[in-house]
């Protein structure tokens, strides 16, 4: 199993977004880039954290590749927006890729040029490419909270 690491505004839709894709093998939302210890969601949501809603992503890299996971990232949100996702404003709503090697570092590089190449957006792209320094689990009740939700409006709790 391999492992990446993206924020693209609110976590929740963003997991859910990754947790149909074929390959990837577990999800987990928190908080990363920020200089706060264990930060709790309140924390974060005032800004004063420096932390991005982040979605790690565990995926079995033999049926989708780090670059798959990159065209997904790129599509889930727009990659142009400075901290903010719709509604959603504040420097923890940032686009970002959090890299855990110099391999995911250049496939992010190319993978964001190529964006900016290919015409789809009408301003730069914002999304920072910066290395991955630790990862804070979010609260229980963040964890697959479309999924959790989906199944209490259907009745499937």
């Amino acid at each position: 199993m391999a492992t990446a690491y993206f924020a693209a505004g609110c976590f929740w839709g963003v997991e859910d977004t990754f947790r149909g894709v074929n390959g990837v093998t577990a999800t987990r939302v928190g908080y990363s880039g920020g200089n706060k210890d264990n930060p709790t969601y309140e924390e974060v949501c005032t800004g004063r954290t420096g932390h991005a809603e982040t979605l790690e992503v565990e995926y079995d890299p033999r049926r989708v590749s780090y670059d798959d996971l990159l065209e997904v990232f790129w599509n889930c949100h727009d990659p142009t927006e400075v901290n903010r996702q719709g509604p959603d404003i504040g420097t923890q709503y940032r686009t970002a890729v959090f890299y855990l090697d110099d391999e995911q570092k250049q496939a992010a590089e190319t993978s964001k040029a190529k964006q900016e190449r290919g015409g789809r957006f009408d301003r730069p792209i914002a999304t920072e490419i910066t290395a991955f320094s630790r990862f804070w689990p979010a609260e229980d009740y963040h964890q697959q909270y479309i999924e959790k939700r989906r199944r209490k409006v259907f009745g499937l709790l």
